[in-house]
């Protein structure tokens, strides 16, 4: 199986703002729970075990400690140690009825923890370079900590959710009328 990574389709990017949500939530992820946020962006199927599903836990927190950067510079540093630790093997795929894009494929017997890092190293360094920014964040909302993925074109992105951005505005309305 392999991850997109197009800027078109940041399905890969998807996948780590949900893991790096779910991690840092405080849910201990088993091995079944990764693989099955693995099955729902079309990644590789692993045999995992509860060894790596701790060591993944582990990994995520360096990929949650990207996503709160908004230097681009550091996010770069931080992004190139990674795929020097970690080096990514993509390769182009035409899938039907669409143009060329960069995927990765998990070599076999790969280790899930490298894999993960040098897929989600490539796909954030991808886009990157593409935004000429960190397009990625934190919610700005009181009481969600949430990390998503910026793919608006125009302004930045502060919120994970229209919900989240309703619910500030509406807050922010009621405060100014009960002046």
């Amino acid at each position: 199986m392999t991850e997109d990574l197009t800027g078109a389709n940041p399905r890969g990017l998807h996948f780590i703002a949900e893991l790096a949500n779910t991690v840092q939530d405080g849910t201990q992820m088993s091995a079944a729970d990764f693989q099955a946020l693995l099955e729902r962006h079309s990644g590789p199927s692993f045999a995992l075990t509860e060894s790596d599903a701790r060591r993944l836990r582990e990994a995520t927190a360096r990929l949650i400690h990207i996503l709160a950067m908004h230097d681009e510079d550091q996010a770069a540093e931080a992004i190139n140690t990674l795929l020097d630790q970690h080096p990514a093997q993509p390769y182009l795929v035409r899938l039907p009825g669409r143009p060329w894009s960069l995927h990765t494929r998990a070599p076999q017997n790969a280790d899930p923890t490298h894999w993960l890092l040098s897929t989600t190293a490539l796909a954030l360094g991808l886009w990157l370079s593409e935004r000429g920014r960190c397009a990625w964040g934190q919610c700005a909302a009181p009481n969600c900590n949430h990390y998503f993925i910026d793919t608006g074109r125009r302004t930045p992105q502060r919120y994970c959710t229209p919900r989240c951005a309703t619910r500030v505005r509406v807050a922010s309305h009621r405060a100014q009328r009960g002046r």
